[in-house]
């Protein structure tokens, strides 16, 4: 089994984890970190089939959430999820160029200022649903090949996308034009030819980004449009994260790693799975505030403290 995407219920009570069955598991952090737990409380409230194929992609709103994998987006009510019951509330598909493929989705994040879903994946392009009425309203079309990542810059008014084409591309959400491209492998600081050129992680923060995968880890600062801390991390990164003055990554390898802003590696916390896909900080509640971490295994590590794992959640 793999887990490949994670996320926390707006009370924050709860946690969701997707795997490459098309299953979802639903998880009660308030029981599974409540002092009498016992391995049960461990276990998944609620298990379901969402979607055929892997699910590459999980996402909370306010009030639903949303899955994403073979070509379609599913919206679950999470008041049922936690009632148990598993009936999607909608489900909204791109329009494709080719009825006959069906590419994945890879990744899939909310605009607040317009209340619109992007979505990336296979066709290499990135497609903006109108989350009101669950129209698709537009394309935003540049990439060569398919689309890993997304991440938003709200203050500007900017998304941003990582791909295997090796570029990452900046879109002005307004206009839907790509108004910047850097292509990460070309800087000779980045760049590892053996692992290739492609970008399978991406996060920013105001004027920072943190963009990875083929090429190094890299923290670069978008005003200047230029690398300013490189990561001396062995194999890919999959999923990268700010959190106070560390940079929280996961990829090849059973290790979250802890890197300073500056480019050091600060410690490496040893993980259940041998190799990591997500990380996910809970940060809506301040009672059940935890990171967890899923890879290849059924093992998803719950950590209340980030120098080590407190116990792991079976999927």
């Amino acid at each position: 089994m793999s887990v490949f995407s994670q996320s926390f219920s707006p009370c924050g009570r709860f946690l969701a984890a997707s795997n490459n069955y098309g299953e979802i598991a639903v998880f009660s952090l308030s029981s599974s970190l409540s002092p009498e737990a016992t391995g049960i409380n461990q276990k998944p409230i609620l298990t379901f089939t969402a979607h055929e194929g892997p699910i590459f992609a999980l996402l909370s709103t306010d009030a639903h959430l949303l899955s994403a994998g073979n070509g379609e987006i599913s919206a679950w009510s999470w008041a049922e999820l936690a009632k148990r019951n598993p009936k999607a509330v909608w489900i909204r598909r791109p329009q494709y160029k080719s009825s006959l493929e069906i590419p994945e989705i890879n990744d899939m994040i909310v605009n607040c200022r317009d209340n619109s879903l992007a979505v990336g994946g296979g066709d290499n392009n990135i497609h903006i649903m109108d989350l009101e009425t669950g129209v698709f309203k537009s394309v935003l079309q540049g990439h060569t090949d398919y689309i890993h990542c997304l991440s938003m810059r709200e203050r500007e008014g900017e998304l941003l996308s990582g791909g295997e084409d090796g570029a990452v591309r900046i879109w002005d959400c307004r206009t839907g034009q790509s108004v910047h491209r850097l292509e990460v492998y070309k800087y000779e600081e980045c760049a590892r030819p053996q692992y290739g050129k492609w970008i399978s992680c991406l996060t920013t923060d105001s004027d920072w980004m943190l963009c990875g995968g083929g090429p190094s880890l890299s923290l670069w600062h978008l005003r200047s449009l230029s690398p300013t801390s490189i990561f001396p991390l062995s194999g890919c990164q999959r999923q990268a994260m700010f959190y106070q003055d560390l940079i929280l990554s996961v990829g090849e390898g059973h290790f979250l790693s802890h890197c300073l802003l500056g480019g050091d590696v600060k410690s490496l916390i040893p993980c259940s799975p041998p190799s990591l896909n997500t990380v996910a900080l809970n940060t809506n509640s301040t009672e059940h505030r935890v990171l967890t971490v899923g890879g290849s295994s059924d093992q998803i590590d719950v950590f209340t403290n980030l120098s080590y794992k407190a116990f792991s959640l079976s999927f």
